[in-house]
């Protein structure tokens, strides 16, 4: 059994309270940040994945009723969630919590497994970094726990521990090697992009292992063909069970969405977050590149590699596509220094500095990520803000009601719907779609195309909206008078104005009254 890195560190004639003391002073950041990500408000895009996968329970069909450009597989790991907040007194935020929160323990249990195996030598500053950080490293992305990144990240933890295992030759019992195979696999299987880290770290256990055992051995490793092939089952499951997805959302990609909001990846490498990140991941090559201290931290440095090359290929730079990248070099920083006081210092003086080395680095990672308005900020302020004055009205006036939600803003409307649980009538996130055939204004110098003359994605987004308007008249409705939409001529665009064009809206929408405004969402309740 792993000996404990706190008692050993305070010597045996230490009491017991100070040990007591100093672990729970080491996993204050922790805490601080595991109150945070229980804290209102949840990440925008993790809400608005959870709000689909609700709808789909409640029947409406993934890429038919709802459009949006991710793959099945984030919608279908939110059902649980949204099952357990239809058949319990849960929201749907807190069931999705829940299973975020059983992931994380279920992690650090498989971690915790595969560090206890006979054959690994863990010196006493490595196991207190591990007990310090691991926890921390799970919920330091704040805001943006939930994220496909940051659960991408969190199941690649047990994988990258493993493949360490696999280059020094020590075997993992078949049940724990299925079990971090397949929940690695399923978080690489996210997002396209990410299959950029299994690609970097398999290369570096592929040359590890050419000598010895050698290349033949080494190809019949089960682990990457494993990994392959539950990823060709889920891209057959996709053509299978979801066939409008490449039949009418992926043109829809290629078509609107790549180009909308996004820089050439040099420019995105040089802003503040992503800078910041790639000087991180290239210094961290560098230790590692100089220094022996094992293959683990040479492995998550091929795995933030990775990380870096899926967030500068989405081209947009936002914080949470940079979230792999701080949680595994956080990781292999630690170790680093870990491994490195195990080795130079005399054992008895490791075990002494050990705990402190640990809790320094918890504290020392902790403090560098509240930074900014992000978590715990956002959380302390959220009633104050924008969303939660949104989510209070939206919970007078459409809670569990059909509510017409017409804004490109995901980051502030999707908390405070899914708080209210109003039953959003689009079939898309935000207005994203009309923003990328606005792009240019209309010839002729119109401000707006007339049905007739719409491009077919344009027409798809007027009918979907008026059709569905008209079925079923909204209770509440928010819309945001920021459209995303350049100027034309002088004259901005406006959703009502477009869309009350169409005589069956403006019928629809007659019976609408004002019922105030909060920071330009402009807010309307039916006429009963």
């Amino acid at each position: 059994m792993t000996p404990d890195p706190i008692r050993t560190g305070t010597g045996p004639s230490a009491p017991a309270w100070r040990g007591w003391l100093l672990r729970l002073g080491g996993l204050v950041p922790s805490l601080i940040f595991l109150a945070a990500v229980l804290s209102p408000p949840l990440n925008h895009d993790v809400a608005a994945v959870l709000d689909f996968a609700s709808r789909m329970l409640g029947g409406e069909k993934l890429y038919s009723d709802l459009i949006d450009v991710n793959p099945p597989l984030i919608f279908l790991l939110n059902l649980p969630a949204a099952w357990m907040a239809r058949h319990s007194a849960l929201t749907p935020p807190e069931g999705l919590l829940i299973c975020l929160m059983v992931g994380c323990a279920a992690v650090l249990a498989l971690v915790a497994a595969l560090v206890r195996l006979p054959g690994r030598v863990t010196g006493p500053a490595e196991r207190a970094a591990l007990f310090f950080l691991m926890p921390l490293l799970l919920v330091a992305s704040g805001h943006d726990f939930g994220q496909r990144e940051q659960i991408m990240a969190m199941l690649a933890f047990p994988y990258l521990f493993m493949a360490e295992r696999r280059i020094e030759g020590l075997a993992t019992p078949r049940l724990l090697g299925l079990a971090v195979t397949l929940i690695a696999a399923l978080g690489f299987a996210l997002k396209p992009h990410f299959l950029a880290v299994p690609a970097l770290v398999e290369a570096v256990v592929l040359l590890a292992r050419l000598r010895h055992p050698g290349l033949a051995a080494a190809l019949r490793d089960p682990v990457p063909w494993l990994m392959a092939g539950i990823w060709a089952a889920y891209l057959a499951g996709i053509v299978l069970f979801f066939p409008d997805y490449f039949g009418r959302v992926v043109p829809l990609v290629f078509d609107w969405y790549l180009d909308l909001g996004g820089a050439p990846w040099w420019r995105v490498l040089l802003t503040d977050l992503t800078g910041s990140a790639a000087i991180l991941a290239l210094a961290l090559l560098g230790f590692v590149a100089a220094v022996r201290f094992g293959w683990l931290p040479r492995l998550l440095t091929a795995a933030v590699m990775g990380g870096m090359a899926a967030a500068l290929v989405q081209h947009k730079g936002w914080s949470y596509h940079l979230v792999p990248v701080w949680t595994w070099a956080g990781l292999a920083g630690g170790l680093l220094l870990a491994r490195g006081a195990d080795r130079g210092l005399r054992p008895e003086d490791a075990r002494r500095a050990a705990p402190w080395l640990g809790a320094g680095m918890a504290f020392a990672f902790g403090l560098f990520t509240l930074r900014g308005g992000e978590a715990p900020w956002m959380e302390v302020r959220y009633a104050e803000s924008t969303g939660g004055r949104l989510s209070a009205w939206l919970q007078s006036h459409a809670r569990e009601k059909p509510l017409l939600l017409l804004s490109p803003d995901i980051p502030v409307v999707y908390p405070a719907v899914n708080e209210a649980e109003a039953r959003l009538q689009l079939p898309f996130m935000s207005t994203w779609l009309l923003q990328a055939v606005y792009q240019q204004c209309p010839a002729g110098g119109a401000r707006y195309r007339a049905p007739e003359a719409m491009p077919a994605a344009e027409r798809f987004v007027w009918d979907e909206v008026v059709e569905r308007v008209v079925a079923e008249p909204p209770a509440a409705a928010v819309i945001q008078r920021w459209t995303a939409i350049p100027d034309c001529a002088g004259q901005r665009f406006d959703f009502l104005e477009y869309f009350r064009r169409d005589p069956r809206f403006a019928a629809a929408w007659a019976r609408m009254r004002p019922a105030g405004e909060i920071d330009g969402f402009f807010l309307f309740v039916r006429e009963e």
